[in-house]
C-alpha cells in the first residue's frame, strides 16, 4: 500500500502558507456574505433570471427513503413548464448565452435538436463542515509546481481556491468539487453508429470515494496517504465478452508528491495489471474507444503536463442543470438515433467560469484546444468544447448535472454526452438505465478497499 513519508519540503511549505496564501483573510471573509460559502456570486443577476443563492432548499417533502434505497430518483421540478425554446432558427437571439459547441449542434441538426430552457434553481449546497473547509482552504491552499506536474498543498474538505486567480486554480476546484463523500451506482456506456444503432460498451457497478472529503482527515494525514483523493472501483457485467472485468484507480490531488495508480483485471489474462495509459487522449476502452479518457466528467484529474489553462472570464450561459427528469424515462426516451432526445434534457441559465486550455509547446494531444464552461455554484464542467490541430471545432461534451438532496449536492458526474462533429456521438456514464437502480450515497470505506486485491476478489469468474 502506497504511503509516502511526509517530506521536509512539504512541511516547510506548510509552515510558510501565510506568505503563499491564495487570498487574504479579508478576501476570504467574503465567503458566506457577497459570495456563497463555495465561492459563487450570491446575488441574482440584473434581470433576476438567475436568482440569488439562498442555501439548501427546504426538502421536507422529499421521499428520502426512496432516494437512499437506490430506486429511481425524484424530480422536484417535474411540473414546471419551459420558459422558452432555442432552435437553429432563433439561436441568434440567444447568441451570448450559447457555447460554440451548442451552436454547432443546433446547426448540425437544425430541424430536430433544440434546447428547452426552464427556470433557474440554484440548489447546490453542502454540509457546514465543507463550507468551513472551503474558507480555511482560501487562505492556506497553494499550487505546487515542478516541471510538468502540479498539485495542491493545504487543501482538504472543501473547494481549494473559492476565489480563483488562474485557470489552473479553477481546474483544481473542478477536480475537488463537492459531490459527496462516497456513493455507488450502476451505469451503462453507449456508442452510436452513423446509422443510429445503439451499441453497449459496458454495463458496470461502480463505487466512488473522495478521500480529501473524509471529514476527520488532517492535512498531515492527507499527505501521509499520498494525497489520495478520488478512489474508483468498477466491475463490469455486460456485454458478455467483457463480463468479469474490473478497474480500480487511486487518484491524487498532488502529482508532484504522488502519482495516480490505475489497475485493470482482464478476464482473458486472469491477472491484475497496471494500466498507465488510462488518461489523456487514449481511447476509452470502457466505452469501446468512443471517447478519450480525459473527456469523461468534463476532463477531471489531470495535471498541467499537456495544457496551459487561462481564465477567459465569467458569463451567463445556458447549461444542462437539474436533470432529474431523465430518471423517469426509459432509454428510448433519452437516446435518439442521430442525437439525444431534446425534450429529455433540462437547460437553465447560470453563471459559468470560462477556462481555455491550449497545448503547451512540444506537447501532443489529439485535441489541441479545449474550452470549459464551469458552473460557478458546483465548480463542475457543464459544457466542454474541443478543437482539432487544424483549429476546427471537433468535439462537444454535455454534462447533465442532477440534484441529489440526500447528499446534498448538484451532481456533476455520471451523465455525459459526447458529440464528434464529423462523425457520431456517444453516451458515457448513464446512471439512469432501465433496470431502475440509481446512484445512492453510502458510507465511506477504508481506502484499502480501493486496491488491486479487490479486483482479484470480486472480478474473477
Amino acid at each position: 500500500m502506497f504511503k509516502p513519508v511526509v517530506t521536509m519540503v512539504y512541511l516547510l511549505l506548510m509552515m510558510s502558507v501565510p506568505a503563499l496564501a491564495a487570498v487574504s483573510r479579508e478576501e476570504a471573509a467574503r465567503l458566506g456574505k457577497d459570495l456563497t460559502p463555495l465561492g459563487a456570486e450570491r446575488a441574482a443577476n440584473a434581470d433576476g433570471s438567475i436568482p440569488e443563492w439562498t442555501g439548501c432548499p427546504d426538502m421536507k417533502d422529499v421521499p428520502m427513503a426512496q432516494l437512499q434505497s437506490g430506486d429511481r430518483r425524484w424530480d422536484p421540478y417535474a411540473q414546471e413548464p419551459a420558459l422558452y425554446r432555442v432552435t437553429a432558427t432563433n439561436m441568434a437571439q440567444y447568441d451570448a448565452l450559447l457555447s460554440d459547441g451548442v451552436k454547432a449542434l443546433l446547426q448540425k441538426y437544425p430541424t430536430s435538436l433544440y434546447l428547452d430552457v426552464y427556470p433557474t434553481h440554484r440548489n447546490h449546497c453542502a454540509p457546514e463542515w465543507v463550507y468551513e473547509g472551503t474558507k480555511a482552504n482560501a487562505t492556506r491552499a497553494t499550487l505546487e509546481v515542478k516541471g510538468d506536474n502540479d498539485g495542491l498543498l493545504g487543501a482538504i474538505n472543501g473547494i481549494p481556491f473559492p476565489i480563483p486567480n488562474t485557470g489552473s486554480e479553477v481546474r483544481w476546484n473542478t477536480n475537488l468539487r463537492w459531490r459527496g463523500q462516497s456513493y455507488e451506482s450502476k451505469s451503462r456506456q453507449y456508442s452510436f453508429t452513423t446509422n443510429g444503432e445503439r451499441v453497449l460498451g459496458s454495463q458496470s457497478y461502480q463505487r466512488d470515494q473522495f478521500e480529501a472529503y473524509r471529514q476527520d482527515i488532517s492535512l498531515q494525514k492527507h499527505a501521509e496517504q499520498g494525497f489520495l483523493n478520488w478512489l474508483f472501483l468498477q466491475f463490469t457485467d455486460a456485454p458478455s465478452f467483457r463480463a468479469g472485468e474490473g478497474l480500480v484507480s487511486r487518484d491524487t490531488d498532488n502529482y508532484v508528491q504522488s502519482d495516480r495508480k490505475v489497475s485493470q483485471y482482464l478476464v482473458g489474462q486472469r491477472r491484475v495489471r497496471r494500466s498507465p495509459s488510462v488518461g489523456w487522449d487514449t481511447p476509452d476502452f470502457v466505452n469501446s474507444g468512443a471517447n478519450f479518457f480525459d473527456e469523461v466528467f468534463g476532463s477531471p484529474y489531470t495535471n498541467d503536463e499537456r495544457y496551459d489553462y487561462r481564465i477567459v472570464g465569467k458569463q451567463e450561459a445556458l447549461i444542462p442543470y437539474n436533470n432529474n427528469k431523465v430518471f423517469a424515462l426509459d432509454e428510448d426516451g433519452v437516446f435518439g438515433k442521430e442525437h439525444h432526445q431534446p425534450d429529455a434534457i433540462r437547460w437553465e441559465k447560470h453563471r459559468v467560469w470560462v477556462v481555455e486550455a491550449t497545448l503547451k509547446p512540444g506537447k501532443r494531444h489529439a485535441v489541441s484546444k479545449r474550452k470549459f464552461y464551469i458552473d460557478e455554484d458546483t465548480w463542475g464542467t457543464s459544457l466542454m468544447d474541443g478543437w482539432d490541430p487544424s483549429g476546427t471545432l471537433w468535439r462537444v461534451s454535455l454534462n447533465l448535472a442532477f440534484y441529489l438532496p440526500d447528499v446534498p449536492t448538484q451532481m456533476s458526474s455520471y451523465a455525459d454526452l459526447l458529440y464528434i462533429l464529423d462523425a457520431s456521438w456517444s453516451a458515457r456514464n448513464m446512471v439512469y438505465f432501465d433496470p431502475g437502480y440509481q446512484l445512492k450515497a453510502v458510507e465511506m470505506k477504508p481506502e484499502r478497499y480501493f486496491s488491486p486485491s479487490s479486483l482479484i476478489i470480486r472480478s474473477v469468474r
